[in-house]
């Protein structure tokens, strides 16, 4: 008799998301469903917020701040302990009403009296209503009760969450949590210690959360999809346990953070905790898994896995085919707790608060980048380079079978970079069907989306999108082989704008050979943009330079060197470098992000770039209407 086929559970860790789950899990569990496989997941890291943050769970908090001498609490422990009662008293309600489970709390919560407010409310001192009024009521108006009511919700949730870093784990964070045990981190040592640490509060919620899930799905394989460095620690928490007790369930780890910084993982002590690591797309390697686990499959015809014999950590890749785009099946979201998610409104920029706020269907209209050709990115890498599109028709019939499930119509296309020509033929296929949803995705700013494109795509249903404007700098955009200029980025990004798309522009700065010039020049380019209203939000990040892009594998060709790397046996993606210039990118990214910040609120457009910046820095040579006189010359 055929032994059954494995049950798999398919588990997010903390800490991912609050508002939507991450996807991963719902891409793989469609997946093995459309292969006849028992297929279920887990929600670990929204459970585990709700489970800190109810009245049980805070009590519990508030027992380990008693706990601390009086003399070593901070003053926001102080405060805790001082209007414990309102906290404990009002959590429920509040998730309750992040979760839209109670919407008429909204009233109370904006009056700004039914509240215990903590430091993190001191943000909003940058809202300065012209006649003295209430700060919410100049951001929000006089009707914006619900948004203004879940943006006091959210500064609160942020208070607790502070509390409970300082007296449980100072680890602890929304979406980084750990981050630093496992990001670019060469040894596996340092987690190594904090998973032979006696648990503390969060990790033993962390246990019975988990307890309970293999309770009710009773699974024969446990896959850990770990997506970003702050994830790993609680993933092996998870598998720890499981491990310890129930050994017989196999266990595999794979996502995004394994796919980019494990590719040369030599440390057999990993394996303590799983059994297999996988790389890249997922649908292939856990196929060749299950089958070896099923006695089908030898361990030497695995698919692109991790996996430890006679004590020594082997890499097995036969080299099977992926499984096309096309035919990885429909994502499902089934079992997830759809209507506990947080809607939570941290920024109150229309365009940034949709990564936390609202739960969105993610879907992907292709895999990997049809550009792959960034230099700072990882395009060498599956998730990049290996690009894979399916039809208009199939995206759209995936499309259908997700609102039926969900009853949602909000989507989010999570692709590095979703072709012009593949959204052009899914708007028309969505209007063909009278397929009636709101969706948003990230993009690059190229030629191809024209005004016409623009308002296709808007009928379609697109709210929004978001691309890499990088460095706005025609030398550094060419240095990047970005494709494109900062008047084409201006042009695209109105024609979108123009089409009543809101728009979010990827910044960054410190890329090899920038100069305090160049950056000033690019903040000028910004604050234009922002001023012709072509973009409405954006984030400046830190050029980091990675072992997998082109600056990383030819650091000569971009006038850098790089630091030699310790030795690694277990994490390896980021790598310092020396540049010539000698620019304290440091220094000026504090403005950078200052300047940003304001420029998303209306804030300080008609200043000097020049007033941003702490230091002394050069006069821009941007013409004052650079971007005007490239809008009016679009045609």
């Amino acid at each position: 008799m055929t032994a059954p086929l494995p049950r798999v559970l398919s588990v997010i860790p903390p800490m991912t998301q609050l508002n939507t789950p991450y996807p991963s899990t719902a891409y793989l569990t469609g997946f093995l469903r459309s292969r006849g496989i028992a297929a279920t997941q887990e929600d670990l890291a929204l459970a585990l917020v709700l489970a800190l943050f109810s009245p049980k769970g805070l009590t519990e908090v508030h027992q380990a701040v008693l706990a601390m001498p009086a003399p070593e609490r901070s003053p926001l422990l102080h405060s805790f302990d001082a209007d414990f009662v309102r906290y404990h008293a009002t959590t429920e309600r509040v998730l309750a009403f992040l979760q839209g489970r109670d919407p008429t709390l909204a009233h109370r919560i904006a009056s700004r009296q039914y509240l215990p407010e903590g430091p993190r409310f001191a943000s909003l001192d940058v809202y300065i209503d012209p006649e003295g009024g209430d700060p919410l009521a100049w951001a929000f108006g006089a009707l914006g009760v619900q948004d203004r009511a879940r943006h006091v919700a959210t500064l609160y949730l942020n208070d607790l969450a502070d509390v409970l870093r300082e007296a449980v784990d100072p680890r602890f964070e929304f979406v980084r949590y750990a981050e630093s045990l496992a990001m670019s981190q060469p040894s596996f040592e340092p987690l190594a210690q904090a998973l032979a640490a006696s648990p503390n509060l969060v990790d033993r919620t962390l246990q019975r959360l988990t307890a309970q899930a293999i309770q009710r799905h009773q699974p024969d394989v446990l896959l850990l999809s770990v997506p970003f460095p702050g994830a790993v620690y609680a993933a092996l928490r998870i598998a720890q346990w499981v491990r310890a007790q129930h050994p017989q369930i196999r266990i595999a780890l794979g996502g995004g953070f394994v796919n980019t910084e494990l590719r040369e993982l030599s440390d057999p002590r990993v394996f303590d905790f799983v059994d297999a690591i996988t790389l890249d797309a997922g649908e292939r390697p856990l196929l060749a898994l299950l089958e070896h686990w099923h006695g089908k499959r030898s361990a030497g015809r695995l698919v692109r896995s991790f996996i430890r014999q006679d004590g020594v950590v082997r890499y097995v890749d036969i080299g099977e085919a992926d499984i096309p785009f096309a035919e990885v099946g429909t994502p499902t979201w089934d079992g997830l707790p759809l209507q506990s998610y947080l809607s939570l409104l941290d920024m109150l920029n229309p365009m940034h608060r949709l990564w936390s706020d609202g739960r969105w269907n993610k879907l992907t209209v292709a895999h990997g980048c049809y550009w792959k050709k960034c230099s700072f990115c990882d395009v060498g890498l599956d998730y990049i380079s290996r690009y894979d599109a399916a039809t208009a028709d199939t995206l759209v019939d995936r499309i259908e079978t997700v609102v039926r499930e969900t009853g949602q119509t909000g989507f989010h296309f999570v692709d590095e970079a979703a072709p012009p020509k593949s959204l052009k033929a899914l708007a028309a296929e969505l209007q063909r069907r009278q397929v009636d949803i709101s969706w948003w995705g990230n993009i690059r700013f190229e030629k191809s989306f024209t005004p016409e494109l623009c308002q296709q795509l808007a009928a379609s249903g697109c709210i929004a999108i978001s691309g890499g404007l990088e460095v706005a700098s025609d030398r550094l955009l060419q240095l990047m082989k970005k494709g494109v200029s900062v008047d084409q980025v201006a042009r695209v990004t109105k024609a979108f704008a123009d089409a009543g798309i809101l728009v979010h522009a990827y910044l960054m700065y410190g890329f090899p050979t920038q100069t305090v010039q160049d950056t000033v020049d690019a903040l000028e380019y910004v604050r234009q943009l922002f001023e012709a209203g072509c973009i409405q939000s954006g984030f400046f990040h830190r050029f980091t330079c990675t072992v997998h892009s082109p600056v990383g594998q030819h650091p000569a060709d971009y006038g850098v060197t790089l630091q030699p790397l310790p030795p690694v046996s277990f994490a390896k993606n980021d790598v310092a470098f020396h540049d010539p210039t000698g620019t304290d990118h440091d220094a000026l990214g504090v403005a950078l992000k200052k300047a940003l910040y304001n420029y998303m609120h209306g804030i300080g457009l008609e200043q000097d770039v020049r007033s941003w910046f702490d230091l002394r820095v050069p006069r821009t040579t941007v013409a004052k209407h650079r971007i005007a006189r490239a809008l009016s010359a679009r045609d």
